[in-house]
Order: C-alpha cells, then sequence, then structure tokens
C-alpha cells in the first residue's frame, strides 16, 4: 500500500455489495449504461468497446475482473470512463458498475492497509480500507488493476 498522506476526494460505486473508491483524479465522467459493442477473442472481463465521442473506448466488467458475477444491466448500472496509467501510457477505459454512490472526502487517518486474508482480491490492487460511518470502503488503485500484457491481450492497448 502507498502511503496516503492528505485527505483526497473519492468516487463510491457499488459491486455487489461491495463498496469500492477510486480516487475522483482519475475520474473523468460518470455515463449511464449505454451499449456496449462486443470484440471478439478477447477476455470475458472485457465487455467490449463504447463510442464515447467519436473514441472507441474499452469496456471492463468490474464484477467479472474481481471475480464476481457478471453485471446485470439495471437502472443503475453506470460505465465509470477512467484515465489509467500503464507503464508510461494514458489509456483511457470504462469501468461498468452496479451503481455510483457520492463523491467522499477521505483523510489518512480514515484509511487502514488493506487486510492481507480474507478478501477475494489481489491486495496490491487496493490502495486502503477507507472507514465512514462503520462501513468500509475498498480504495482501489486503478492503475494496478490492469497490467499491460492484460491490455495487450484484449488488442485494446494500442487502440486507445
Amino acid at each position: 500500500m502507498e502511503n496516503i498522506t492528505e485527505t483526497a476526494q473519492y468516487l463510491t460505486f457499488k459491486l455487489d455489495e461491495e463498496v469500492f473508491a477510486l480516487d475522483i483524479s482519475q475520474v473523468r465522467e460518470v455515463l449511464d449504461f449505454t451499449a456496449i459493442t462486443k470484440v471478439p477473442r478477447t477476455p470475458e472481463f472485457m465487455r467490449g468497446v463504447i463510442n464515447l465521442r467519436g473514441s472507441v473506448v474499452p469496456v471492463v466488467d468490474m464484477r467479472l475482473k474481481f471475480g464476481m458475477t457478471r453485471t446485470e444491466q439495471t437502472l443503475s448500472t453506470c460505465i465509470i470512463i477512467v484515465e489509467i496509467n500503464v507503464e508510461n501510457d494514458r489509456l483511457i477505459l470504462g469501468a461498468l458498475a452496479d451503481s455510483v454512490q457520492e463523491v467522499i472526502e477521505l483523510g489518512p487517518g480514515q484509511i487502514e492497509p488493506a487486510p492481507r486474508i480474507g478478501t477475494r482480491l489481489d491486495t496490491a490492487f487496493i490502495k486502503g480500507m477507507g472507514k465512514r460511518d462503520e462501513q468500509f470502503i475498498i480504495i482501489l488503485d486503478i492503475d494496478r488493476i490492469f497490467s499491460m500484457d492484460e491490455l495487450a491481450s484484449t488488442g485494446l492497448a494500442e487502440a486507445c
């Protein structure tokens, strides 16, 4: 876990019953669910691509990426457009989420290191565990969720 030393704003969203958060500085926008074009021979978590104002943006099902069941489309389903840095490349990705909650501020005193055991996730993805109103919020390091090899296997690393 990197050392979090200052208060930052996070966008919180739900996957199943878990609340996750992304640093707001990496979030471009939140879109309502839209038609996703499936791209053949991509990993299951890669749901396809969307047209975002003329740009092709890959969309990742965060539930599948984290070993959960596939995201089902509901009225709350949304696509969080994020900017990630992978090996000095900036990529734009859409992250499919069950629902977006709110933007919150968390200070260093509200964030604990990720637990070493008992999570279904590889904890390298986790910046820390935020605590708010007795609820834990899993703060993700979006840059570490995807490796360049994984993105290359989708054929979308070059496309972005």
